[in-house]
């Protein structure tokens, strides 16, 4: 895929779930819940025990019909390792430009994490593609990003945390260019109960209600 294609479909799609779990076997039945609930887009957290593996096998399966990405990357070294097991783009909790330099290097999306408006200021001037706003619920949620979109109407940012089904459209309307949620979607209850059914469902309820947010419903 090229970087404007992944682009193109995180923007298209309006929302990345974050994939937090316990194994790499959960991370991937928890990808093939979101798939089969429709979503074409992911993001597997380096905090899941054999993440590195987890993508590859994710990226083996699915590598041509979801738009899989690598979140909490701290560094450009970890970025590289997973653009190699076949990641599609990086989100990082805070901002190194290190790492998005080396995302540039693979031509490939980087969302780095930032919170203030010099943060969001600098990482834009580094090359983000986008710019997660993060954690954007402890700073005001929706009316935060329509603070922020006042002076940086180009940048394109993608809240996360404070991000649920009640609040997703809200955050669209807000001005955000798409949303990523984690715990709401795939939450601890629904993976300690092998529930994956559960979380397709989730998925599905998102869809419809980026779908309803963007036709102004």
């Amino acid at each position: 895929m090229t970087k404007q294609t992944i682009i193109s479909n995180i923007l298209n799609i309006g929302i990345v779930p974050i994939v937090r779990a316990g194994s790499a076997e959960e991370a991937i039945a928890s990808v093939d819940a979101i798939y089969e609930g429709g979503i074409r887009a992911v993001e597997i957290t380096m905090t899941v025990p054999g993440a590195i593996r987890a993508l590859e096998k994710v990226a083996d399966k699915l590598g041509d019909k979801i738009t899989l990405g690598a979140g909490t990357v701290l560094d450009p070294e970890t970025c590289r390792a997973c653009f190699l097991a076949g990641a599609e783009f990086i989100v990082t909790p805070a901002l190194r430009i290190a790492t998005i330099e080396m995302a540039k290097r693979y031509s490939k999306p980087i969302m780095p994490g930032a919170l203030t408006p010099t943060e969001i200021l600098t990482a834009w001037e580094h090359g983000a593609d986008f710019v997660k706003v993060f954690p954007c619920g402890n700073m005001g949620g929706p009316k935060y990003i329509k603070a922020l979109k006042g002076p940086f109407p180009q940048i394109d940012m993608i809240p996360t945390g404070g991000v649920n089904l009640e609040t997703a459209g809200e955050f669209l309307k807000a001005g955000a260019a798409a949303v990523a949620v984690g715990g709401e979607l795939v939450d601890a209850k629904s993976l300690k109960e092998k529930r994956y059914d559960a979380i397709a469902e989730r998925a599905r309820q998102y869809l419809e209600a980026i779908a309803k947010a963007r036709q102004g419903a």
